[in-house]
Order: structure tokens, then sequence, then C-alpha cells
């Protein structure tokens, strides 16, 4: 609270000589800036028809108006419609000392690569003032716009920006998600449609902070046309049987079943029904992110390793695959890997994986090596009461793992959580230790 306080002391400080030197030449003026100032400072703007004021020193109040209202957590939607005539009410002087790739240096915070690249798109800027009444971001955000997108620095706030902060205003989005928004798409941000696409996004990802992650994996997200393309997408996955929360974990792994061509969402549908998943199935969208743009023929080949590498059946290959799709998804060379593990070091039975696929979720380094080794050296030196199965021990959650098989074992093998922590680093001790 006490940042915010002086930040706001701060902003009045720098205003504070701009309404008295203007209010000193505008003693008879209606509204003068020092009224408009205050009641924005307040969070309650009334309209202003008409301000006759101009020049540098409305200029430099909208500047710091802009900012406010961008750093505000508190500003709502009635207060900044009414600023749109009084962001607009100045013209841009010309200052004929102004060099724009100093300005996108020193203000913006651009590298002088990045400036000089931003400059072929803004050489013709003869003044700050446009900029200056863009900018209402934090020093990292404004070099990260401008480095995206140097046009945004054109941008018309009062026909352009303000509208779109009061309709996202509108839709929850606070302050510092509006700036966040800004500076991962700034020229999305400054097209029509993006009030109302958010408007769809939202309520189907469920949260904004969904919408960020899938927006990031995929930057043209508001580019993508709504009516002809995402919502029939949408409309076909509800009608497979997926919830909405369903949806939004699929897309943000996979964002390009919400942008590609319907008719091919629909073959990779057919396609996880081709191996045995139908829809509404508790592994369909599992099997819809495993199949995502791969080709019958690349599933096919994939199911064929399988039952090579395993020693499956083709029931048991198929039965595999129902129970954890992923599996079409991992490499051949982590698939051998693990085959090899499995039946040299284990001695686990191909039936036995292909009953208990999800053995081959797990990470090797991570969880089957290290576990197994601990259950090993358990046995070798009498410290497991009773046989235990190699895949009820794998399921078992880390914190369980080692108040079971560690935690226990401290005095009679004072070396075993070490040994253990060291094999889950990828570096396996020669032999665990005893002593």
């Amino acid at each position: 609270m006490d940042d915010k306080n002086g930040a706001h002391g701060d902003r009045e400080k720098e205003v504070e000589p701009i309404l008295i030197n203007h209010d000193a030449q505008r003693e008879s003026c209606h509204c003068n800036l020092s009224e408009i100032y205050l009641c924005i400072a307040a969070g309650a703007v009334a309209l202003v028809a008409a301000v006759p004021v101009a020049g540098c020193a409305m200029l430099r109040l909208r500047e710091c108006v802009v900012s406010r209202l961008l750093s505000s957590p508190s500003t709502s939607s009635s207060a900044i419609f009414p600023l749109r005539h009084l962001l607009s009410a100045a013209a841009a002087p010309i200052s004929p000392g102004f060099a724009v790739e100093e300005y996108l240096v020193a203000t913006c915070g651009l590298t002088r690569p990045q400036a000089l690249k931003a400059f072929k798109k803004l050489s013709h800027l003869k003044s700050p003032a446009k900029p200056n009444a863009v900018l209402g971001l934090s020093g990292a955000d404004a070099a990260a716009v401008v480095t995206k997108d140097p046009l945004f620095l054109r941008t018309k706030v009062d026909k352009t920006l303000a509208p779109k902060v009061v309709g996202l205003t509108g839709l929850g989005l606070s302050s510092p998600d509006i700036a966040c928004l800004v500076s991962l798409t700034p020229d999305c941000f400054r097209s029509r449609n993006i009030v109302s696409k958010l408007h769809y996004y939202l309520p189907l990802l469920g949260s904004f902070h969904n919408f960020l992650r899938l927006l990031k994996r995929s930057p043209r997200l508001l580019s993508w046309d709504l009516n002809k393309v995402v919502k029939p997408n949408v409309v076909f996955l509800r009608e497979c049987g997926l919830g909405d929360c369903d949806i939004a974990k699929l897309c943000i792994h996979a964002p390009r079943m919400l942008s590609t061509n319907p008719e091919r969402v629909r073959a990779m549908v057919a396609c996880v029904e081709g191996i045995g998943v139908p829809r509404g199935s508790g592994m369909f969208r599992q099997a819809l992110c495993a199949v995502t743009f791969q080709s019958e023929e690349k599933i096919a080949a994939k199911m064929e390793y399988l039952k090579t590498t395993f020693r499956w059946s083709d029931a048991e290959v198929s039965m595999a695959v129902r129970k954890y799709p992923g599996v079409l998804r991992k490499s051949k060379e982590s698939l051998k890997h693990r085959s090899e593990f499995f039946f040299s070091e284990v001695g686990l039975e191909p039936a036995y994986i292909a009953y208990r696929p999800a053995l081959l979720s797990y990470s090797m380094e991570g969880r089957n090596r290290p576990r197994y080794y601990v259950i090993k050296f358990l046995k070798a030196n009498g410290l497991l009461d009773q046989y235990r199965d190699y895949y009820s021990i794998v399921m078992l959650s880390e914190k369980v793992f080692v108040e079971k098989f560690i935690c226990p074992h401290k005095e009679a093998a004072p070396h075993l959580a070490e040994d253990y922590a060291t094999t889950c680093k990828g570096e396996v001790p020669t032999n665990f230790r005893f002593t």
C-alpha cells in the first residue's frame, strides 16, 4: 500500500507544475486542468464535453492520465469513457530536435539494434506526444511491446486503446492483466474484435490464466476465425462428449485443435475411434491428444513398433493403447530403453506390461529405475518383510514411497536415502551401500 501511495504522490508531483502553469492562464475557464485531474485521481470523472485547452500542457497531462489509468487497479469502465474526448483534445506539436531512435532507447527501453529495426516503421514521427500518450506500461512491458510491434506507438488512445480497456475491464480483467495482454500481443490488441473474442474464450478456457497459457503457446490465437473455425470445432468436440474443462486442457496441449479445418478435427476423432477409444470414454481426450496431427500411417507404424519391441500380440497392443494412448507419443528410443529395462533388469513379462501400460508413462531416471534399485536392495538385505508388486510400488506418490521404503531403514541402511536421491538424478551408484 505504501508503494502505491508513493507512486501516486510522485505522479501528483509530476502533474502539479503542469496544472499550476496552465491554470494561471485559464482562470476564467469553465473546467480547468486541476479540476479534471482531481476528478480522475478520485476515480470519478465527469464528462468533459468541451475543454478549451491544448498544446504541451494537455499532452503532458494526457500522458500522466493514461499512465494512471493503466497502473490503477481500481479504474472502472465508467471512469474511462469520459476520457475519450479529453485524451484526443490536443494535436501533437512538431518537436524539431526529436530523434525517434534515441526516444526508443531512452523512453521505451529498447537496445540499439532493436531501436534501429523499429525505426524503419516509425521514421515519420515528428514528436514524442503520440507515443507518450500510448505508453502507460512498465519499462520492461513497454520494451516488449515496442519490440514486437513498433506501430503500437502510433495507436490512437481515444479511438483504439480506451474502448479496448473499457471492454476488457468489463470482462473482469485487471489493469495488470490488460498490460500483460498488451505486452504479449500488441498487434492483436489493436484489432477491432479483441473484446468479443475474449468474451468467448474466457468462459471456454475457465480463466484468464488459462487463456494466457494458450496465447503463449499460440501467439496467433486472437487472429483465428471464431465463426468459421473455432466455434465449429468446439461444438463438435462437445458432441464427442468433452466438457469445456476437457476442451481447455486439450487445446492448451494442442492449440491447433481450435484453429485447424473442422474436417480435419473430424478425421482425428475417427482415428481415435479406429484405435479402439470410443467417444465419451475416460481416455478419449488423452487419445485425441496422442493422435493430434499424426497420419494414420504413422500411427499404424508406431503400433507395429510397440508389438515388436514389447513382444505383444495384436490384442495386447490394442489393449495397451486403449489404456494409455500417450504411448503413441513416445519416441522409439524411449520405448526401446524402457523395454530393455523392464525385461532384462526387472524381469517383467510382456503381458504384465500390456495390462499396466501406465508403467511406460513414468520417468526412467526419476521413478522407475531408482525405485527398482531400492526394492532390490531391501530384498537382498532382508529388509523387505513381504513381496511387493512392482507396479504398485511405481504408482505410489513420492511422499508415500519415501515414508514406506526409505524412512523405516535409516538405522539399518543410513546411506539409503542418499543413494536413492543420487539415483533420481541419473547418477546411479555402483551399489547401494549397507554400512
